[in-house]
């Protein structure tokens, strides 16, 4: 498959995803741990169907030292035992940010499970962080971008 346009020559188009990367440069040193901000990253991917983001952040988690066992469960995070429960939350708060047209949002109760375990800045983080890989999804869905190249740090 090739892609509809580059994401980083086309000259309109690489303007704003260089904007959108800094955006979720800001995620990153909230405090929120790195390995939960992967969880959530690759399970939006998940719902949205990127294999470019997929596999650039299986590939970042696994170098950071996610386990297979809790990459393969992702997908199924609600029954999986090896998820804490303020991972949990943040990937409820992701599936319920992902898939907003399908619940009329986020709802109050799946806020406060979430503010259970992260305070202000690092809430502000993650939906930072879903709004960002949401965005991602959607570039990389939208213009056909492959995926299976990835290599850690092959962008930073």
């Amino acid at each position: 498959m090739e892609p509809r346009l580059n994401l980083f020559t086309s000259p309109v188009l690489g303007k704003i995803v260089k904007h959108v990367i800094a955006a979720g440069k800001a995620a990153e040193d909230s405090g929120v741990p790195t390995a939960t901000l992967n969880l959530v990253m690759i399970r939006a991917s998940q719902i949205n169907g990127c294999a470019g983001c997929l596999d650039m952040h299986v590939k970042d988690a696994a170098a950071a030292g996610e386990t297979a066992v809790r990459l393969s469960l992702v997908a199924a995070w609600r029954e999986a035992k090896v998820f804490t429960d303020a991972e949990k939350a943040a990937l409820e708060l992701a599936e319920a940010g992902t898939r907003i047209a399908d619940s009329a949002g986020v709802s109050d109760e799946v806020w406060a499970r979430a503010a259970k375990h992260y305070d202000d800045d690092q809430l502000g983080a993650l939906v930072g962080c879903i709004a960002v890989i949401n965005t991602f999804n959607r570039f990389n869905v939208i213009t056909q971008q492959p995926a299976g190249d990835y290599v850690v740090g092959m962008y930073s």
